[in-house]
């Protein structure tokens, strides 16, 4: 019934913008959609506990583990337009690993559903946090939003980057920076540029950085830093 209901309604939609619904090209579009539907928003049938809970394997390492450059595409809330972007992800074991594979499983649960960036960030970092419950937990998401693009103010070269920390990524600044160089190596090769900068709020002040220079902004319960990374 409910598939039904789908299709009908994306008729409606295609006589709305003045299609023929009866053409050759467009007889089977309702039901090819609900289908391409049911898959990119297959995120709200899964469980990110059942997937990380079904690989975690005893393991002494207590080392950083990153997982980088995980594609993904999601849609906007908003106007159910495209994001499309990578997600870098890094947690430090205590006593468990996940296997490797379920971290870009994790980040699609939350991709395929209707949301924002910045909720997205947050919904990844809290369930690999809860459910592997490692020493810390940090989520960079950089991405392309259609609804930039396709329509509005139409940035076409604009991207979004979010983070979310959870632990001693938050709370120590040697394992934050660790993992922020690893990210700016990344991006270095991938885009051949010797300088990067990013925004991050952290809970910790100081002052002391061998590896690159930032300048804090203070605010009432936090520091906003922002990192220019040199080559």
């Amino acid at each position: 019934m409910k598939e039904i209901e789908f299709e009908n309604s994306i008729k409606n939609i295609l006589e709305f913008i003045d299609e023929d619904v009866t053409r050759e090209g467009l007889l089977d579009t309702p039901k090819r959609v609900r289908k391409a539907y049911e898959f990119m928003f297959s995120g709200y049938k899964l469980d990110p506990k059942e997937i990380i809970q079904k690989a975690l394997f005893t393991s002494t390492n207590d080392e950083m583990v990153v997982v980088k450059d995980i594609e993904f595409y999601s849609f906007c809330e908003h106007h159910m337009l495209p994001i499309i972007g990578k997600a870098h992800v890094a947690y430090i074991p205590n006593g468990k690993v996940v296997g490797l594979s379920k971290i870009p499983r994790v980040v699609d649960v939350f991709a395929r559903r209707l949301q924002i960036q910045e909720q997205m960030t947050e919904q990844i970092c809290d369930a690999l946090n809860e459910h592997l419950k490692p020493k810390g937990v940090a989520v960079i998401v950089d991405a392309r939003h259609m609804c930039m693009e396709m329509r509005g103010v139409q940035k076409i070269c604009s991207t979004t980057i979010t983070s979310s920390l959870r632990g001693l990524f938050k709370s120590d600044k040697k394992t934050k920076d660790e993992f922020l160089s690893i990210l700016f190596d990344v991006i270095k090769k991938q885009t051949g540029c010797n300088q990067v900068i990013l925004n991050f709020t952290c809970e910790y002040t100081s002052t002391d950085d061998q590896n690159w220079s930032y300048i804090d902004h203070q605010s009432a319960e936090s520091q906003d830093y922002h990192y220019l990374f040199e080559n």
